[in-house]
């Protein structure tokens, strides 16, 4: 195991769903440097010499294998911006397993701004999934994400975005352009609490013939939290997209969605579906029918809406 203390340990499972060194490709960064890093046969993951971050290559026709780089940081005011390139080769099948927790007990606010760039090669398939997640006595627990992807042909790329809980900061911005016959499956997950504030920015470009987009964002705000969500896809070709924005509001929170849609082409087929309201009584009623408690069931419907 590495040399994590207990509440680095618990970051660590949270975002990355694991307890040790895992198997394969990896890199931990733990406030600010690299605490352990391995690259394999297939697998090649090197720090950049120009800024902080990594670069990750994957060769032609790897498969099936996984890639863990969390980040998790317990120093009350570090601030960082890390740079990770990701240049996957044709033919390969990955998972890449990323996700940042912070710990924050002081009074300087903690930053995280992770730039992450995909450069994805054809007849690809690759599995992204990024949690985030902030604990500690202390506000300023703040996340700043950015992902760029650019989609080859014949490609499929699945990214798993979700804020687990505790961040009081976020401001996301995911960015996607793919090519003739190319695919993407974005699922974002968001839940906000007391005085938090989540932006997400998601924009894709479907600039090759016959390229799919199906962008889904569930989102939970509860107390006085805060949250906006925009959205554009264009269509510059025979393409489809497809997005839907479903959250559910308690207490005297705020959840804003912008959707836009931008067809280019005659044969653009584009959608956008949104729903935002409260926790229907009546499944509640049937919770308390049950033995739970008001409390008890209003927690079992957000963590089914959010699973």
């Amino acid at each position: 195991m590495m040399d994590l203390d207990e509440i680095e340990k618990d970051l660590l499972k949270q975002v990355a769903s694991i307890d040790g060194v895992p198997e394969g490709a990896y890199n931990f960064r733990v406030n600010g440097k690299s605490i352990g890093k391995n690259s394999t046969e297939n697998i090649d993951v090197k720090s950049k010499t120009d800024k902080s971050g990594l670069d990750i290559t994957i060769k032609e026709n790897t498969k099936k294998d996984v890639v863990h780089i969390p980040v998790i940081i317990s120093k009350s005011g570090h601030k960082e911006t890390v740079y990770n390139d990701f240049y996957i080769g044709d033919g390969s099948e990955i998972t890449i397993v990323a996700g940042c927790g912070i710990y924050n007990c002081g009074a300087k606010s903690t930053i995280h701004d992770g730039v992450h760039v995909f450069h994805v090669g054809k007849n690809c398939k690759v599995k992204y999934i990024e949690k985030h997640y902030g604990t500690g006595p202390s506000a300023g627990k703040i996340l700043n994400p950015t992902t760029e992807l650019y989609i080859d042909e014949n490609s499929y790329v699945e990214l798993e975005l979700e804020q687990i809980a505790g961040v009081d900061s976020t401001n996301r911005l995911t960015k996607a352009k793919l090519n003739k016959n190319a695919r993407i499956n974005i699922i974002e997950k968001l839940l906000t609490h007391g005085r938090q504030v989540a932006k997400s920015n998601i924009e894709v470009d479907l600039n090759g013939e016959n390229s799919t987009a199906n962008i889904v964002s569930r989102s939970v705000a509860r107390d006085i939290s805060t949250q906006d969500f925009k959205l554009h896809i264009t269509g510059k070709t025979t393409c489809r997209g497809h997005s839907e924005c479903d959250a559910i509001i308690t207490d005297d929170a705020k959840v804003m969605a912008t959707p836009s849609l931008n067809a280019e082409s005659l044969n653009a087929e584009l959608i956008h579906e949104a729903a935002i309201g409260k926790i229907a009584g009546t499944e509640i009623n049937k919770l308390m029918a049950l033995g739970l408690t008001e409390k008890e069931a209003e927690a079992k419907i957000i963590n089914g809406f959010l699973r």
